[in-house]
């Protein structure tokens, strides 16, 4: 294995508040994914109250998610010449005022103009809360730092169908936003006990047309993609944004290599991308991630339309990989760390595979879930637990230091657009409508994706020892 280059062996700056630091992290992190995907079970019944019909349901998660997705870049950026401690906390203060905004909302324009400040609040909390654990943990340590953050990350994301139908069911949508600005309240006393910070010795300038193209190009994107399912691809906005995005992020190349050559403070320091696990790190992870996000999107979906489960049902049965990566990714960690990223980066998407390929087994028949989809959702789980910690770990690992924030940035960015165009494209795969041979044909998309992201990690990624 090669020796990890000099940027990585300094003493962690925030050493010496590792279990806060990682307390932190789990929390902050927790709450936005929780958010991302409670509201989903709500949106009947803020339908019932607020009135607005289905616009106002769409532009309630939709609003969350372009400014999100928008801003992240920028975010990482920002965590990388402020500290990643001052960004974490601004975010959680503007997500922990959206959520309160939220949840005493009169109307749905005000709900809506709520849930995107929450968007600007997950952004700067999301890139933050990783480069912390960068910050404070390494080698095998850091591996399993991660591996536990990761646990905890992806089950509030698959935990928050459960949570949400039950709140929403019991005491009523508006708290289910209490439910999340709770969890700051506890979250913003601990960050402030957090003594170290990561600096820039010489604060660089910010890159504000960088910001501007990334914003536009991301927020384009992602704009179009989820619009494009109430609209239509042939939709005036659905295009323009697509459109205005695309040449965005075409000028974003160009405009940050001038940015280089000229003031050395790029937004994204495209030479990140030489690193040669950074880059097929970020190949993976387009391939991978977006396999994950329809497995879920699909399954969900195929036990409420063709089974006829309850939401909360449909939650309940979708939580086998939640409990896989809870019980495994935190030794997963460890190992990796010990001996490296790439198996697992290999074997994790291929036995992923296998588990979506067993649900070729599901027919029309409920009966079905316990021989096709149980058994494939555990594999599912382990092969998310074998490979995400290491992916992770491998794209993290190969930054400075100093640009822990923006390398954690683009790599959640290639991750959310990547689950948003494949959700995009499902119903072309479904064929229009949910049904077995839709499920069938998705299933082996996804089986698809997540085995040329094993060949990737495999042909691509190195293993790099690293100090504990």
């Amino acid at each position: 294995m090669t020796s990890l280059p000099a940027a990585h062996r300094a003493t962690a700056p925030l050493r010496d508040d590792r279990r806060t630091v990682l307390v932190v992290a789990i929390l902050s992190s927790f709450v936005v994914g929780l958010d991302s995907s409670v509201v989903n079970v709500a949106l009947p019944a803020i339908r019932q109250e607020l009135g607005g019909g289905l616009v106002v349901q769409q532009w309630t998660v939709d609003a969350y998610l372009v400014t999100l997705g928008s801003l992240i870049l920028v975010a990482g950026s920002l965590s990388d010449v402020f500290g990643r401690v001052r960004i974490i906390t601004w975010g959680l203060v503007v997500f922990g005022i959206a959520s309160v905004a939220c949840a005493v909302a009169p109307t749905g324009e005000v709900l809506i103009v709520s849930r995107a400040l929450q968007g600007v609040g997950g952004a700067l909390v999301t890139p933050s809360a990783l480069a912390l654990i960068v910050a404070a943990f390494r080698g095998a340590a850091q591996s399993k730092a991660i591996g536990t953050w990761t646990a905890w990350s992806s089950a509030a994301t698959i935990l928050g169908p459960v949570v949400g139908g039950l709140v929403v069911d019991s005491v009523g949508w508006r708290w289910i936003f209490v439910l999340t600005a709770l969890p700051i309240a506890v979250t913003i006393p601990l960050v402030l006990r957090i003594t170290g910070d990561v600096h820039p010795e010489t604060r660089p300038r910010i890159d504000v047309v960088g910001a501007v193209l990334a914003v536009v190009g991301v927020g384009g994107a992602v704009l179009g993609l989820i619009e494009q399912e109430r609209l239509g691809w042939d939709a005036p906005v659905v295009v323009a944004a697509l459109v205005l995005g695309a040449v965005a992020l075409a000028a974003f190349v160009p405009w940050e290599l001038h940015v280089t050559r000229t003031t050395g403070s790029p937004l994204v320091p495209l030479a990140l991308f030489r690193v040669r696990n950074f880059a097929v790190g970020n190949i993976a992870t387009l391939s991978i991630y977006g396999a994950l996000s329809m497995v879920f999107f699909v399954v969900t979906l195929f036990l409420q339309e063709v089974w006829g489960f309850p939401a909360w049902l449909a939650g309940l049965a979708t939580l086998p990989p939640t409990v896989v990566l809870l019980l495994v990714s935190s030794a997963v960690g460890g190992l990796a760390g010990r001996f490296g990223p790439r198996w697992f980066m290999a074997a994790g998407p291929a036995v992923a595979a296998i588990g979506s390929l067993l649900m070729l087994l599901v027919g029309a028949q409920p009966d079905a879930y316990w021989f096709g989809v149980f058994p494939g959702l555990v594999l599912v789980g382990f092969g998310i637990a074998l490979m995400v910690t290491p992916l992770t770990s491998a794209v993290l690992g190969s930054v400075p230091q100093s640009e822990a924030g923006v390398g954690s940035a683009v790599n959640n960015a290639i991750a959310r657009i990547a689950g948003l165009v494949m959700v995009a494209l499902a119903g072309i795969v479904l064929g229009g409508e949910m049904s077995v041979a839709g499920l069938h044909r998705a299933v082996v998309v996804m089986a698809v994706l997540l085995l040329a992201g094993a060949v990737v990690s495999a042909v691509g990624i190195r293993n790099v020892s690293a100090p504990t």
